[in-house]
């Protein structure tokens, strides 16, 4: 959502923050993550166009917090004119669990472009070890520690280096692990490295993905949630942990292709098909 403000911004469009008044042309409330006392200012207008950003369904890839999905809907239902579900992936779970969104549309996310860029990228060399790196804000268990500890037992550290940016509910001793850090120096080490892997588990439109993208790096992804959808040609899926050796093999024998064939969605791209559904 910084982003997509950003990239409103730089349109000349004037974006206010926390306003709810007769003046603004329309809105973009996120999930149930905003100041809910709006809402009593936005039932006072005149058919304001609300465009509702949803993800998850939450408690899929929380494993609990249904409940919040539940009044998610219900501010939906209330007050959306238009829905933004942000992969195709969240699309088909959410009817699937017998939510009924308003005028759905498909909008995937997109990463900052003056952070997540290719500019400095390191080239791919097969003449040194390949640089693998994963990210994650979460240590919950859902995003896949369980395979990253699996990796850490059993790559071949002789031939790659392994990065881990964040949090993980596992710990490593061939993995280099460290804290999170902000996005521009999460980029660098990104530009550094060859290869992205995410493991994470029913994850909607994973921002963490779509940046690695982002910075030119080829994704292996556990087949799961939105990963699919937004990878493409751009890398290979998993199902069990023992099959990543093998995929990181693939694309380093064969990075330029992959490489070509990334795809990422970008927020210039989220912010026509969000003025679009206030134009509709």
């Amino acid at each position: 959502m910084l982003a997509l403000r950003n990239e409103f911004s730089r349109r000349g469009i004037n974006v206010l923050v926390n306003e709810v008044n007769e003046s603004v042309e329309g809105y973009f409330f996120d999930s149930v993550w905003f100041d809910e006392g709006l809402l009593n200012d936005l039932a006072k207008l005149n058919r304001p166009k609300v465009v509702h950003r949803i993800d998850g369904p939450i408690h899929l890839y929380r494993g609990k917090d249904k409940e919040i999905d539940d009044r998610i809907f219900e501010i939906n239902r209330a007050f959306a004119t238009s829905t933004v579900l942000q992969s195709v992936f969240t699309m088909r779970k959410v009817y699937e669990v017998g939510y009924r969104p308003v005028n759905p549309l498909v909008v995937w996310n997109g990463a900052n472009p003056e952070i997540f860029n290719l500019t400095g990228r390191q080239p791919f060399s097969g003449n040194r070890k390949t640089r693998i790196i994963s990210t994650s804000w979460s240590n919950n268990p859902l995003k896949g520690g369980d395979v990253y500890k699996w990796l850490d037992e059993n790559l071949d550290f002789d031939r790659v280096e392994y990065l881990f940016v964040g949090r993980a509910s596992a710990n490593f001793r061939n993995i280099r692990m460290i804290e999170p850090v902000g996005s521009e120096k999460l980029a660098e080490y990104l530009r550094s490295s060859d290869i992205y892997i995410t493991a994470s588990q029913n994850d909607p439109c994973s921002n963490a993905l779509i940046e690695a993208m982002s910075c030119g790096l080829p994704a292996v992804y556990l087949n799961s949630g939105g990963h699919p959808e937004l990878v493409g040609y751009g890398g290979l899926p998993f199902e069990e942990a023992s099959e990543v050796p093998d995929c990181l093999d693939r694309i380093s024998a064969h990075y330029n292709l992959f490489q070509n064939c990334l795809r990422p969605p970008t927020i210039a791209q989220a912010a026509d098909a969000y003025l679009a559904c206030l134009d509709d």
